[in-house]
């Protein structure tokens, strides 16, 4: 599955879509950035509920596809624009880290 594809299977939009449109190796869900940046799949995608600039950076160390953003949390302008320039897509959704994890795993393991 490809980085463009992820709306089509979740709720919600993309809140930074200029992103490089590539294959994404797997997924990872967390709210501890610590966490994600020593267990996260790269080139892969970040589930968490964690909208500040810092997961950016995270996620440019692991040279992820996209952060999704649970629970239609508030995506700050910085957070934006650090993605942006990074080339790392942000979408953000109403549904929880739970749903979330599950629909990708499904999607990317069948």
């Amino acid at each position: 599955m490809k980085t463009s594809e992820l709306a089509d299977y979740l709720s919600g939009e993309w809140v930074q879509p200029v992103f490089r449109d590539q294959e994404i190796a797997g997924g990872y869900t967390s709210a501890l950035l610590s966490d994600a940046m020593g267990k996260a799949v790269d080139e892969g995608i970040l589930i968490t509920i964690q909208a500040h600039k810092n997961t950016v950076a995270v996620a440019a160390l692991k040279d992820l596809r996209a952060i999704i953003i649970c629970g239609n949390r508030t995506v700050p302008a910085d957070m934006i624009q650090a993605a942006k320039d990074e080339g790392i897509g942000i979408f953000r959704t109403p549904e929880n880290q739970f749903t979330v994890s599950g629909k990708l795993y499904l999607l990317l393991n069948n």
